[in-house]
């Protein structure tokens, strides 16, 4: 694979992947959508779809990573990191742009949102824990771009990142490359696909199961370029939980591969 295949591929599906899988969250929470208050099993399975879809889509051009943490785990794996800054690169700008297109997609869903008073106004203080400053109050749409815990405790939430990315990408070492050496094959695909169904479902609760470093700060960065309207913060100081934590466990998940499987 060239690295100008690896950047369009890993471009391409990643905004595919964030495009399916921020327009499911979108869908669910905005106001005026036709699937609002769909609920969580609705989220779970259009991220799913949206991994399958983009693999689908990409596998042959990049091998699909669509995730910073698949590719540290492959490296890892392969040895072979000389086209790690490529596969970031097409992963981190294939996020924005998707996020981009949410908001298109949604325009007037987000207007509809976001100067509702009601919404507006039931947006409750965020909580901090006995021993924590609270946090930084988020707008009540942040979470259509990025991720943020439920309940703000910084060990257990990067925990929990670090544990579902190692799921994911173990998931992903454990199937192996197809014989052309270009991704997962149909099969896998598909599988992959049930993994991140199966982790939202387990494991999303907690943190919103970010497991992927560029589909959470990709489109956060977009959410705070946007002028979306009593948008609130990015909620910052968080950001760097859904980063650290999947890019460990996509390591951990490596080392685990090499241990137990190799």
């Amino acid at each position: 694979m060239s690295s100008s295949d690896i950047f369009i591929g890993e471009l391409i599906g990643t905004a595919v992947l964030i495009l399916l899988g921020g327009g499911v969250v979108a869908a669910v929470v905005l106001k005026r959508s036709k699937a609002q208050n769909a609920g969580w099993l609705a989220i779970t399975f259009g991220w799913g779809f949206a991994v399958m879809t983009a693999v689908y889509m990409t596998g042959t051009l990049s091998g699909a990573h669509l995730n910073p943490a698949v590719t540290v785990g492959i490296a890892i794996k392969d040895g072979d990191w000389s086209n790690v800054p490529v596969y970031f690169a097409g992963q981190m700008v294939g996020a924005m742009v998707g996020a981009a297109l949410v908001w298109i997609a949604y325009y007037g869903q987000f207007h509809a949102h976001l100067t509702d008073p009601e919404i507006l106004a039931a947006q409750p203080e965020e909580e901090g824990l006995v021993d924590q400053k609270a946090a930084p109050k988020a707008g009540p749409v942040l979470g259509v771009f990025s991720t943020g815990p439920e309940v703000r405790v910084v060990w257990q939430n990067l925990a929990t990142e670090i544990i579902g990315t190692t799921v994911l990408v173990l998931a992903v070492l454990t199937q192996g490359l197809n014989d052309s050496g270009k991704g997962l094959g149909v099969i896998g695909a598909l599988i992959t696909a049930f993994v991140v169904v199966g982790i939202g479902l387990s494991l999303g609760g907690p943190t919103g199961y970010a497991i992927n470093p560029a589909r959470d700060l990709g489109p956060r960065i977009v959410h705070a370029l946007l002028p979306l309207p009593n948008k609130g913060g990015s909620d910052w100081g968080y950001a760097w939980i859904p980063v650290v934590g999947p890019l460990a466990g996509g390591a951990l998940a490596a080392g685990i591969y090499q241990l137990a499987f190799a």
